[in-house]
């Protein structure tokens, strides 16, 4: 009798919430489709949200959020939360598992890795150009400009964002400065954290020590707090005044920094036009400065 042949199973999806909302997308209405998207380009700040707020958040109704959420295949927005939360709360991939995983997508074929990259980056942005995202971003900076110092916590390749930005708020004559260090050197670049600091936080994926850490002190200060991610635990997500939803390019890939980096430079344009004459001051002394090191003007670049 001949054998059967085994059985094979599907590997797991990369991102099983992603791809449930858009095989529902199309037989969504106009306002279903806005609540989907919005779901899915904020799933942190979703976690937080009543069905009143998501309202609120995408010009619908709560009965239409909790239609919406039906027609997704839940029984209600609890359930849909605990899903979006297992989705967020598992680990990433190992950077060799998320390249081998890029590599297949791309067929090991340089064009198509180009292409690839640039695609990904361009569905990114886009997500920032969307209503809810550009709130966030204006929120951001409402959030940062009363701040006598605003603090930049990036850790890994979000390190050189986090200086990166602070170079910039430096540059528009904001007092800054970046929190880059890990484990307990961190400690020494938080002690004199104090009353009229902000804080700007890159974080991604699991609530590592620095961030509960950073988190914690912040709450104990009553400072503000601006979260940029794409994945961060509930409990600490909403501790943040504002999170922006920056994707880090496509679930269980290669991360790619594009729409942080977007982000990032809205808002620090967001604050230098909120006080023109300050940035243009900074920038004419940082010029004077140059002359004064280089024996002649430097522009600014």
């Amino acid at each position: 009798m001949p054998r059967r042949p085994a059985a094979q199973t599907a590997p797991p999806t990369a991102d099983p919430f992603g791809e449930r909302l858009a095989t529902a997308l199309p037989g969504l209405s106009p306002a279903g489709r806005r609540i989907a998207r919005f779901l899915n380009e904020n799933r942190p700040l979703s976690l937080a949200l009543s069905a009143l707020e998501l309202a609120a958040r995408t010009g619908t109704s709560d009965a239409t959020v909790v239609r919406t959420v039906q027609a997704l295949g839940f029984a209600g927005l609890p359930e849909l939360k605990r899903d979006l939360a297992a989705v967020l709360a598992a680990p990433p991939p190992d950077p060799a598992l998320a390249m081998r995983r890029t590599l297949a997508e791309a067929g090991e074929d340089s064009d198509r890795a180009v292409d690839l990259a640039i695609e990904t980056q361009r569905e990114a942005v886009e997500a920032l150009t969307q209503p809810e995202a550009r709130a966030t971003l204006r929120a951001a900076v409402a959030t940062l400009h009363p701040a006598r110092r605003i603090l930049v916590f990036g850790l890994g390749p979000s390190a050189a964002l986090a200086r990166y930005l602070s170079t910039l708020l430096g540059r528009a004559g904001r007092a800054t400065r970046a929190l880059d260090a890990s484990g307990i050197a961190l400690a020494d670049q938080m002690l004199d954290l104090g009353a009229g600091d902000a804080l700007l936080v890159l974080a991604y994926g699991r609530a590592y020590r620095e961030v509960v850490a950073l988190f914690a002190e912040a709450r104990r200060l009553a400072l503000p707090v601006v979260l940029i991610t794409d994945s961060l635990d509930r409990s600490l997500a909403r501790h943040a005044d504002v999170v922006v939803p920056a994707r880090r390019g496509r679930a269980r890939r290669v991360a790619l920094h594009g729409a942080t980096l977007v982000a990032l430079e809205a808002i620090a344009l967001g604050l230098a036009a909120t006080d023109g004459e300050r940035a243009l001051a900074s920038l004419d002394r940082l010029n004077d400065l140059r002359a004064a090191i280089a024996g002649g003007r430097h522009d600014v670049g």
